[in-house]
């Protein structure tokens, strides 16, 4: 009987396996400078694009206002909250009056006095015991005691908040019985019944420069399928200070039958009326791009590489625009770049 028959057919095998780990794959060899490098080209032809922009924002109306009292005191009472419907004219805020209208009690004691000394005045210089001069006075006194009551009274009307328009309170600053300062924001409202929204988004240097008023868009909301015809209505004229970015402002030219909240997010598609010259050229033609600079090779004879450095515009999904540097350019390489030098032999393939 033989022994270990088994072992005796795999160990053949197991040789096999050892010889081949043993052997290392040829690593693969980059194309010499003489031999021809598969290649395949696109013919460039410039011409005009404007890319869609997309961006996103937050929703407000155009009427938020921020409601304070003319004069400072105490907060009396609070009659509504975040998040209520108002309706123009309710009253929201009162504060407490005891200060006021001891200021209305003086003037108004002040406004008699000034009026019972007009009047002797009058009629003193009447009877020629008081002068010209004097009545006149008496007169002016009287007139300023008048303004000082009326500004007393007016004070005293605006020492209660009412709203200023239909819509809700987005917030409440201030509690009762807190105290405030004249013009300090009590309640910020807007007009969200009369269905003034807007939504403004967000954009870098170089799409606000390619956005203009009146550019149409379409704004999409979450949870919502359909897009919103809108377009731009404004744009800003000055980065903001804390992030650098620029914002446009996009108004729905539909009604919209859903509900929205100021501060809500939503997303834009902006379609630029303004037009680019340039080239529209595949990802994989480029090489060695920074910021707004990059190379790419091109063939005026069909037979030899030759890298440009072009300058780029904006990036689409799967093309990014060329402004300049293609100029007198007829056939562009798009695939086999990586191998390629200057003056490398093509092979162009069709």
């Amino acid at each position: 009987m033989k022994p270990f028959p088994i072992l005796s057919k795999i160990a053949p095998v197991g040789l096999l396996l050892l010889i081949a780990c043993g052997q290392s794959t040829p690593e693969k060899q980059l194309p010499s400078r003489s031999e021809a490098i598969p290649v395949k080209t696109i013919s460039l032809q410039s011409g005009a694009f404007s890319p869609t922009i997309q961006a996103s924002g937050t929703f407000s109306t155009k009427d938020e206002t921020l409601l304070s009292f003319k004069t400072g005191g105490i907060i009396s009472g609070m009659f509504v909250q975040e998040g209520d419907p108002i309706r123009k004219g309710q009253l929201l805020a009162t504060l407490d009056l005891t200060e006021v209208d001891a200021g209305v009690t003086q003037a108004k004691l002040a406004y008699e006095k000034a009026k019972r000394d007009s009047e002797r005045a009058a009629r003193l210089y009447q009877d020629s015991v008081a002068t010209l001069e004097q009545f006149q006075n008496s007169q002016t006194a009287l007139q300023i005691a008048e303004q000082q009551l009326r500004a007393a009274e007016f004070n005293k009307s605006y020492s209660e908040i009412r709203a200023t328009k239909s819509g809700y309170v987005l917030r409440k600053f201030v509690n009762s019985g807190q105290q405030v300062g004249p013009g300090a924001p009590v309640f910020q409202i807007n007009g969200a019944n009369q269905n003034s929204w807007t939504l403004q988004a967000t954009v870098n240097e170089q799409n606000w420069s390619s956005i203009a008023i009146g550019d149409s868009a379409t704004i999409l909301l979450e949870n919502v399928v359909e897009k919103i015809l809108a377009k731009v209505i404004r744009k800003s004229q000055a980065a903001d200070m804390a992030t650098g970015a620029y914002w446009v402002e996009i108004q729905p030219e539909t009604e919209i039958y859903f509900a929205l909240a100021s501060g809500m997010f939503g997303k834009t598609e902006i379609f630029p009326s303004q037009k680019t010259e340039g080239w529209l050229i595949p990802y994989e033609a480029l090489l060695d791009a920074e910021g707004d600079i990059g190379y790419v090779f091109v063939t005026e004879d069909r037979k030899t590489a030759k890298k440009i450095k072009v300058k780029l515009g904006k990036l689409e999904t799967t093309q990014i625009q060329v402004k300049s540097g293609l100029e007198n350019q007829k056939e562009l390489i798009v695939s086999g770049s990586a191998y390629l030098s200057e003056g490398s032999n093509l092979l162009i393939q069709d």
